[in-house]
């Protein structure tokens, strides 16, 4: 039986479409920051004599995540640096004026990643930190914690992360004596897929 001409036009023109689609490869994952579910925390030596540890409350960000496209894998986070949280008011206060984070005239940090090195389970994250007006090169480094489907019909990925800093490097100057100029950050993150 002859096909109609019509019919066999449309069935050509799928075809073409449907090859296109295969050819082109699917992009990593995208996911959102659960901010209910992600930290950033940072210590410092206090006079060489103890530990502060603190938080930065309010952030919100986005990553891309696919273990068999791991090139493509990035992050990126804006921090209100207005929330940090060292557990005293007045420090706190202290720490968002001028001799630290200066956050009237600085009210955000941004990371943003420029390139993965690793396999699945963790590797190096290069990128840049702007902080206090400056930008500067940050490397983070980075394990896999998990991924998954959730509770409520979503899908999740989890990461934690380190990376240490110089104060100075972001033209933070404040004496607190040679054991405080580096600053340790330890991240935690979990984000729902999109």
């Amino acid at each position: 039986m002859k096909s109609h001409p019509f019919k066999s036009c449309v069935s050509a023109i799928g075809a073409i479409t449907m090859s296109l689609f295969m050819a082109i490869p699917a992009a990593a994952a995208n996911y959102e920051i659960d901010p209910s579910h992600a930290f950033i925390q940072f210590r410092i030596s206090h006079l060489g004599y103890s530990v502060l540890n603190g938080r930065f409350n309010t952030f919100a960000g986005k990553f891309t995540w696919d273990k068999d496209k791991l090139p493509e894998s990035g992050i990126e986070v804006t921090v209100q640096t207005n929330s940090i949280d060292s557990n005293w008011a007045e420090r706190d206060k202290h720490l968002r004026g001028e001799d630290f984070l200066d956050v009237e005239k600085y009210p955000t940090a941004i990371f943003k990643s420029t390139k993965y090195t690793g396999d699945a389970k963790g590797g190096k994250l290069e990128g840049t930190l702007t902080l206090h007006g400056v930008t500067r090169p940050l490397t983070l480094d980075v394990k896999f914690i998990g991924e998954g489907p959730d509770p409520w019909g979503g899908y999740r990925a989890g990461f934690s992360a380190t990376a240490t800093l110089k104060r100075a490097d972001f033209g933070m100057t404040y004496n607190l004596g040679p054991a405080s100029e580096t600053m340790d950050f330890d991240l935690f993150v979990e984000g729902i897929k999109k």
